[in-house]
């Protein structure tokens, strides 16, 4: 008989947290909705001679993201203010945790480290909406896979 996936172990997608580490201080970012962070290689066209075809080699990797927020919390705005105003960046680290009670796979965790915000909605109405959101957009600069998923027990 053939195994599967169960259901039971798929991860809800709201079942986590997330934490930014911004100048030594820890803030629980509570008012996520969606955060997604990918990591895109840099890729190098090789040609040789005896083959006609192009080879491709990575050279390197760029990491970005975004996130939708809720909009109650004025943090990103301040952090884009402060360097509007004195020209200081702020690079923070971000740690999502995926954690499903009812799923036999345990948890994940990852943190993204130097994360750098490349834009903030500075203010916003909006008469149609029942609750504001903004999307923040950011680049990042290493990765920390400090804990995986276990292997599914799988069903048949």
């Amino acid at each position: 008989m053939p195994e599967f996936l169960k259901a039971q172990d798929t991860i809800s997608g709201q079942e986590g947290r997330a934490y930014a580490t911004i100048n030594s201080r820890v803030h629980e970012m509570f008012y996520i909705k969606t955060l997604e962070a990918s990591v895109e290689k840099n890729k190098a066209e090789v040609r040789t001679l005896g083959r006609r075809g192009v080879q491709h080699k990575a050279t390197g990797w760029v990491g970005s993201g975004t996130m939708t927020i809720y909009y109650v919390t004025s943090l990103f705005r301040q952090l884009m203010y402060d360097y509007i105003k004195t020209g200081k960046d702020v690079f923070f680290d971000v740690t999502v945790t995926n954690e499903d009670p009812s799923s036999s796979i345990g948890a994940q965790t990852v943190t993204i480290k130097g994360v750098n915000l490349d834009s903030v909605i500075m203010a916003s109405l909006d008469t149609e909406s029942e609750a504001l959101e903004e999307e923040v957009s950011f680049t990042f600069d290493d990765v920390d896979l400090g804990q995986s998923f276990q292997e599914p027990t799988l069903g048949n």
